[in-house]
């Protein structure tokens, strides 16, 4: 017999003899003392009562590894005592193994995050085997923990979707991963997500030292824990997790320089996912405004992960986009990042999630999202040119993209859309004085608009003459192309979503507001025919925060069909 060998029966011995103590009526307990749970000698009655009593204890403990552990104990005899067959037992095991487990790690942090990897691992000087059930794939096998309660939801208008059930919910973070193509579309702030936690005897058989388990279960797909026969659900937060990537990122920032030049915006620019990605899941792609940034979609991605239903349907994409270039280029802009996206995730093109999208765009990212499900017409092409494409001679590179940005088909995969508080015919907003001055500035730093001056430059009989100085000067932005007078805009605000593709419109106004709209689109802009339901609430240009908008996004995904 090896000595490791002969110290594991020394220890079996000292339990099984402290058992039978138990067993005859003796429940007080030391800190230095050794328990075993059902299944080693222990019923779950006598398992609660120790249970209670290591929780009476744990907080006159001085030392801080002494609560731990005191803690720790409780939770784990709490939760094999949620294998009782008694209905008052059960409740009261669930109660005490959750309050245990949130008292452990609090200790544990105190007041930090804490640092755990997948495997076996040294918390509170006691080793444990920390246990991944379901997480993402995104999170890997190290991840950082806080207290979802910690997490502030104000984002979100105050509405955190959390459950009440057994365990602890926590934010579980992770670096953005780096070795997988996927790994592109997630934010570059990192890796948030939703985690149950509690701790657990080690199984019946179990070997090297039976440590206690520290469990970290995803919650979203595997909703319940199982003891004995008996089945819990957890407990969650879906809210914090997203609240957090909000907090760490800069984005607000960012939207705004974005518009005036700002290249950091456009560094960052391309779709990004909130979930893993889940090739049988409908993607919402959402397409935020000028200035703007996906936190104005908090309040409606709070709401769609909030919903079990939904989110067991849906994942949500957001697009990031440099909002200072003409229309037609953000729309080619968008188109491209999608493309990448569809390569990154579905090289061979035969996912499910291929077919049945959805998009939702908000003040410019609505007419982004109506061009993008348009078939052009050749009236485009001549509100811009008095010449046939055919007939423009630069070099291959300048042309195709100019064939690019004004021959377009709608884009595959998409069925429906939702235009929130979008200028569809322009807004007079943009020719205001503030508006004329975000032109002077929006311009600046748009690389498309290089190619489209050495086309004028090289065809200058070629150019309709309202367009040829600013296409020769590079003065076109995505103001310019919010002017109702301007020649592109009043043609493209007649390209509507093409036969198969159902819309909705949402519009804003505000009281008293002549002519009726949000204080920068006019309802007559807002409004296009043949939408398949149109609604108007009382908001500013911020619809995508009115309640009344988001319910009815809700409903409108909830009688989606995402059927193949």
């Amino acid at each position: 017999m090896t000595c490791r060998s002969g110290i594991r029966l020394i220890i079996r011995c000292l339990a099984s003899l402290f058992a039978l103590v138990v067993m005859h009526g003796c429940t007080t307990l030391t800190p230095s003392a050794t328990v075993k749970g059902p299944g080693h000698g222990v019923s779950t009655e006598e398992a609660l009562k120790l249970a209670m009593t290591w929780a009476s204890q744990a907080p006159t403990l001085h030392n801080i590894d002494a609560q731990t552990n005191a803690w720790m104990r409780c939770a784990v005899l709490a939760h094999d005592a949620m294998a009782s067959d008694q209905a008052s037992t059960r409740e009261a095991a669930a109660s005490l193994a959750t309050s245990c487990s949130r008292w452990y790690i609090d200790t544990l942090a105190q007041g930090d995050v804490i640092d755990v990897r997948a495997g076996h691992a040294l918390l509170g000087h006691r080793i444990v085997r920390v246990e991944f059930r379901g997480l993402p794939e995104s999170l890997g096998d190290h991840v950082w923990l806080e207290s979802s309660g910690q997490v502030s939801v104000e984002i979100f208008g105050g509405v955190r979707h959390r459950h009440d059930g057994f365990g602890v919910p926590l934010v579980a973070f992770a670096p953005t991963c780096t070795n997988r193509p996927v790994c592109a579309l997630y934010p570059p702030e990192g890796i948030f997500r939703p985690a149950t936690f509690w701790l657990e005897g080690a199984p019946d058989g179990a070997h090297k030292g039976e440590e206690p388990v520290f469990v970290l279960q995803y919650s979203v797909t595997q909703p319940d824990d199982q003891v004995g026969t008996q089945i819990y659900r957890l407990a969650d937060d879906l809210s914090a997790p997203y609240a957090q990537l909000i907090e760490h990122s800069n984005l607000r920032r960012l939207g705004w320089w974005g518009l005036i030049g700002g290249t950091a915006v456009g560094h960052r620019a391309g779709v990004f996912l909130l979930d893993d990605y889940d090739p049988t899941k409908t993607p919402i792609i959402m397409i935020h405004g000028l200035a703007s940034s996906p936190r104005i979609w908090a309040r409606l991605s709070n709401a769609i992960m909030g919903d079990p239903q939904l989110h067991k349907r849906y994942q949500i994409w957001h697009v990031v986009y440099q909002t200072n270039a003409p229309l037609l280029i953000e729309r080619y802009r968008v188109q491209t990042y999608l493309d990448t996206t569809w390569k990154r995730v579905d090289p061979d093109g035969t996912a499910p999630a291929r077919k049945g999208d959805v998009l939702i765009g908000h003040s410019l990212g609505g007419v982004i999202a109506r061009l993008l499900c348009a078939q052009s017409v050749p009236a485009l092409w001549s509100a811009a040119f008095t010449v046939p494409f055919e007939s423009l001679h630069d070099n291959d590179q300048d042309l195709a993209l100019l064939r690019d940005i004004f021959e377009f088909a709608p884009y595959p995969g998409i069925d429906e859309e939702i235009f929130m508080a979008a200028p569809q015919h322009g807004s007079p907003a943009a020719g205001y004085w503030y508006g004329r001055i975000a032109q002077s500035l929006a311009w600046e730093e748009v690389p498309e608009l290089a190619g489209l001056r050495r086309v004028a430059k090289e065809n200058p009989n070629a150019i309709q003459i309202e367009l040829l100085r600013d296409f020769r000067l590079g003065h076109l932005s995505s103001l310019t192309s919010l002017l109702p007078d301007e020649p592109v805009t009043k043609v493209d605000s007649q390209l509507l979503p093409v036969a198969g593709v159902r819309y909705h419109t949402i519009a804003g106004v505000l009281p008293g507001r002549k002519p009726p709209g949000d204080g920068f689109v006019p309802l007559s802009s807002a409004l296009i025919p043949g939408a398949a339901s149109t609604l108007i609430v009382q908001s500013d240009h911020q619809v995508p925060n009115n309640a009344q908008a988001i319910a009815a996004v809700l409903d409108i995904l909830r009688h989606h069909d995402t059927t193949p």
